[in-house]
């Protein structure tokens, strides 16, 4: 038996390679398997090739393999564009429709289902997933019972007939792969048993979306789009159970301002977009910050520029985060690396956003957002819910007559005191221009320069209170390599690490989790313990790289890229990270 293997399904997107790797995948977590997924998919609704990987371990695991055990293939394309991944000793399941043919140089055997006929005996080609999915538990020794309550879940609203239909199809699928491999296989594949324990099993979108509830969201207004439209559509179900709506707008700029509007009636609101929205909001933003109006935006990065590569992956939009808006406004720009961070961090945007009543840009990436890992239950302890200086219900002194509310009253911290429309003696003029103390339209240069310095004066204490502006892992004192990156390589480059290691490296990590305000020094501190620094992200500019160098004191920072919508595995960083070391290019 071993404790960790890589399975994928693939074929032609609209035929159920979605359901198939979610219905594996849901059982196998619920067995207490540790899980990380990855979809490949096209840009388009039906049609062209998509698949689903997944990594399966009796252990935690943070990133998606190098290579692969199991390829289960509805067509021939999906064979010649991944037998490359497999293993020595890997298998290729194929549906025997589409007469199905091992490449010379493909590494391991072909087992030969009839998938799709077992479905039509059964009532419906639709059914040929759940026989895939049997064939594969067959292989991984996992019987059909393990799936009775995800295929219960599923499809019991169409009736028991309908539930045993599919259940039949996996013990069907499971016998079929015994009576076509025999010994070809054996038990090689065979999983250890897992521990059994309840597990969380999600993506970054609904953990962001999850966060948004606990953080007390009751308001989101925005326009779908890959990858981010999972946000919407979880709380599109939730938000009307506690009293709150979702409205799809007609584009990004309105889902912005309305989002504006709805945190200037003091309901915490939020958006969310990839890159061409975040472009359209960019103007909006800009009147969160002069208007100071709390503003949460969570921005899904994919392939760009202009459509790009909708359903890939890239990292591309940081420089746009910080610096799209016109003008100079306070900021703040988080980057979760995990499920678990997005979920925290999230109901964190929320409570920075109002204390410093500014926008916040949660920003990720595709493979964050989508990919679907395993989460150890969350602590709603740590949630808090802190709001600034607001308070709707107190009760504010007597205006003099023809005075108003001082809301851009000069302070210190730069933080005014925070009234909504309606409070009594609260009332203050409010415009995207330049103002006073009271909002009331101010062309003054004295005036001006306040106004300025009192916003930015917001940015100073950001990286105090923020929770591990850079996540560390600091193995040495005084260390060969010091590998920095940014969202969803974190587990990638932890995976990279003891490879290098091997090789007699001393290798440390320092995750960036607070974009903007940079945190310069604590990333310089991490930085002078390394002899070199080598810096990954998936784009073609080095974007995190110069923003390094912008922030940091240092000459000796080298970047690994990586831009063709894919994500880094994690043989790619060893290996790139060991070519620059040994040819001494860092």
């Amino acid at each position: 038996m071993i404790k960790q293997l890589s399975w994928k399904v693939g074929g032609q997107q609209g035929e159920g390679i979605e359901s198939t790797g979610e219905i594996f995948s849901m059982a196998l977590n619920r067995q207490g398997y540790y899980l990380y997924g990855y979809r490949h998919f096209s840009s388009r609704i039906k049609g062209g090739h998509t698949n689903n990987k997944v990594r399966i371990s009796t252990e935690p695991v943070n990133a998606i393999s190098d290579n692969l055990d199991v390829l289960v293939a509805f067509d021939q394309e999906t064979i010649d564009l991944n037998h490359h991944e497999l293993k020595q000793n890997g298998v290729i399941i194929a549906d025997e429709k589409f007469k199905p043919v091992k490449p010379e140089d493909c590494n391991g055997s072909l087992i030969v289902i009839p998938f799709t006929k077992i479905a039509n005996d059964l009532g419906t080609s639709l059914m040929k997933n759940m026989v895939a999915v049997g064939a594969s538990s067959a292989l991984l020794g996992i019987d059909e019972e393990s799936y009775r309550g995800v295929v219960e879940e599923i499809f019991s609203r169409k009736g028991e007939a309908v539930v045993e239909k599919n259940i039949e199809a996996i013990r069907q699928g499971i016998q079929s792969f015994h009576d076509q491999a025999g010994e070809t296989v054996g038990e090689q594949l065979y999983l250890e048993k897992a521990d059994g324990q309840n597990r969380l099993f999600m993506i970054g979108n609904d953990a962001i979306a999850l966060g948004c509830v606990a953080a007390g969201v009751r308001f989101m207004a925005a326009y779908p789009i890959t990858p981010a439209s999972e946000i919407m559509e979880y709380l599109i179900k939730k938000l009307p159970e506690l009293g709150g709506t979702v409205i799809q707008t007609e584009d990004e700029i309105s889902a912005c301002t309305m989002s504006i509007g709805s945190n200037y009636a003091g309901v915490r609101s939020l958006t969310a977009s990839a890159g061409p929205g975040l472009s359209l909001m960019m103007e909006s933003i800009g009147l969160s910050g002069m208007t100071e109006t709390p503003l949460v935006v969570v921005d899904t990065q994919r392939g760009g520029p202009s459509t790009g590569l909708p359903t890939k992956q890239e990292q591309s939009d940081l420089m746009a985060v910080i610096y799209g808006t016109h003008g100079e406004i306070p900021k703040v720009v988080m980057a979760p690396s995990t499920v678990e961070e997005a979920f925290y961090d999230t109901v964190e945007a929320f409570n920075i956003a109002e204390e410093y009543q500014c926008p916040v840009i949660i920003v990720t990436d595709l493979a964050l957002s989508l990919g679907k890992q395993t989460v150890e239950p969350l602590d709603y302890n740590q949630v808090e819910v802190r709001r600034g200086k607001f308070d709707p219900d107190q009760t504010l002194p007597p205006l003099e007559k023809n005075e108003y509310f001082k809301r851009y009253k000069v302070t210190e911290d730069g933080v005014s005191e925070r009234v909504i429309p309606g409070m009594k003696n609260g009332i203050f003029h409010v415009t995207g221009v330049e103002h006073n103390e009271e909002g009331k339209t101010s062309e003054s240069p004295v005036n001006r320069q306040q106004q300025m310095d009192k916003r930015m004066r917001k940015l100073a204490t950001i990286n105090d209170h923020f929770d591990r502006p850079v996540w560390k892992d600091r193995r040495h004192e005084d260390a060969d390599l010091l590998i920095v990156g940014i969202n969803s390589t974190k587990g990638t480059i932890q995976e990279a690490i003891p490879r290098l290691e091997e090789e007699g490296l001393k290798v440390n990590h320092a995750h960036v989790r607070l974009v903007h305000p940079f945190p310069g020094e604590e990333l310089q501190a991490e930085m002078e313990k390394a002899k070199k620094v080598v810096v990954v992200e998936n784009n073609a500019t080095g974007q995190l790289t110069q923003l390094i160098k912008m922030n940091v004191n240092a000459n000796h920072i080298e970047s690994v890229l990586k831009y063709d919508g894919n994500p880094f595995i994690p043989t790619e960083i060893y290996s790139e990270c060991k070519e620059l070391l040994v040819h001494g290019h860092v």
